[in-house]
């Protein structure tokens, strides 16, 4: 499973992700969001999109092994975590 670290960035950056077009609240951030917890209020029914482990496996297996896949999915997690200066204890860390 992704080691996701809930900085909640990801669900406050959706603005660009057609997917997600009907979840965006009109500024970007997902309706779902909690901003209190950062966690996603409908976590076991969300979109296959915001599952990692579920789009390595519907798509991404063609491309990359799921080491690889975590280790971007981590890059992006953390480049977004540096550009809002959010803590580096968020940071996402994939064991090799």
């Amino acid at each position: 499973m992704f080691p996701c670290t809930n900085c909640g960035l990801c669900c406050k950056n959706i603005k660009d992700v057609k997917e997600l077009k009907n979840f965006d609240r009109g500024d970007g951030v997902c309706k779902y969001l909690d901003l209190k917890t950062n966690l996603c209020t409908i976590y076991e029914i969300r979109p296959d999109i915001c599952n990692i482990d579920k789009m390595f496996e519907k798509k991404y297996f063609k491309y990359f092994t799921k080491q690889e896949f975590y280790k971007e999915n981590a890059k992006v997690c953390n480049l977004l975590q540096e550009k809002y200066n959010l803590d580096e204890i968020f940071r996402v860390r994939i064991k090799e």
